[in-house]
């Protein structure tokens, strides 16, 4: 009897032990602390978790595994299996996707947003961009139009942000410097120090970020209307990760994508809808520029840096034109 019950208790430790090695984590890397901009990772986590009774986890650190901006390097020799990044961050690694971030494309929702990322990201080009990162992209991270808080006299007309320092990246800080303002691509991390030190005058965002980053503390105003354009946050994971996932792992990863999504929508417009509220609470002044301005902000900044970047990818041996209509054709197809 004492033998077969020791001969039962091995056999249910060996039996754990399987369980234990066929259960499978993947480590995610993004940074600063959970906010509307990871919503979709923490959901895509629960439902992975849910739909394999806990048989692959996703463990999100904030931080802790990586630089922002050396996410995407991670990825590539595999030191975490999925990590955000933010294209701005290293143009030269990721060039494909940075015609989602050419100022004035005329996206104006969110939904608009994971559209067009979703079409450039399904492009032959791009993919092949990112195989060489060892990088699949799973899904973006949608951002309204960036704006600027600041300090002081609001900048109401370009005249004004003539010389003016903003924390600016990828095409929207092209944007400001085709103005005569100064961008600086200092990482999101680092903006409420710059501003606090005076190293920049203005920081350009999406609301959730004023929010995060604490931004929103220091202003004193905040443009309503500026709507620059915004940048391209994608999702990556590991591609040999993904693929030594088990059909049912994978099955229930790419199914939670969409739903991801949906959740971040419809938790960001909560976030926007108490916006305003915020801004009073705050006493930040929220002010709009005349439309005279943002036109003129448009003719110096939208075409011009557009014609640059195709002329510049396709000398790069990238099909530029071809991802720009792209855009425009998922854009038009939605209105």
């Amino acid at each position: 009897m004492t033998k077969f019950i020791g001969r039962t208790v091995v056999a249910a430790i060996a039996c754990t032990f399987a369980l234990e090695a066929v259960a499978t984590e993947w480590n995610v890397s993004v940074w600063g602390k959970r906010r509307a901009f990871t919503e979709h990772i923490e959901k895509l986590a629960e439902l992975v978790s849910e739909k394999t009774n806990g048989g692959f986890t996703l463990n999100i650190s904030y931080g802790g595994l990586s630089k922002n901006r050396e996410n995407l390097d991670g990825i590539s020799i595999g030191a975490f299996e999925m990590a955000q990044f933010c294209a701005g961050y290293h143009r030269d690694k990721n060039r494909a996707i940075t015609v989602l971030e050419l100022p004035f494309l005329g996206v104006n929702t969110l939904e608009e947003e994971v559209a067009v990322s979703s079409a450039v990201y399904g492009h032959p080009a791009v993919q092949e961009e990112m195989a060489q990162w060892n990088a699949k992209l799973i899904m973006t991270s949608p951002m309204p139009q960036y704006n600027i808080v600041g300090t002081g006299e609001p900048r109401t007309t370009l005249a004004s942000m003539d010389g003016m320092r903003v924390r600016a990246t990828g095409g929207i800080g092209q944007a400001f410097k085709a103005i005569g303002a100064v961008p600086t691509s200092v990482t999101a991390t680092e903006a409420y120090n710059a501003m606090e030190s005076g190293v920049v005058d203005t920081v350009a965002f999406a609301q959730h970020a004023h929010f995060a980053f604490r931004t929103i503390d220091q202003a004193t105003w905040w443009t309503s209307n500026l709507n620059p354009g915004t940048v391209n946050c994608p999702v990556v994971a590991n591609v040999d990760a993904y693929e030594a996932l088990t059909n049912a792992e994978r099955e229930a990863f790419d199914s939670s994508i969409s739903e991801a999504l949906d959740h971040y929508l419809a938790n960001y417009g909560e976030l926007l809808a108490k916006w305003d509220t915020v801004l009073a609470e705050k006493n930040v002044q929220k002010v709009e520029l005349a439309q005279s301005e943002i036109d003129a902000f448009r003719a110096q900044a939208a075409d011009p840096i557009r014609e640059q970047w195709i002329a510049d990818m396709t000398a790069q041996g990238l099909p530029a034109q071809e991802l720009y209509d792209l855009v425009m054709s998922t854009l038009n197809g939605m209105r």
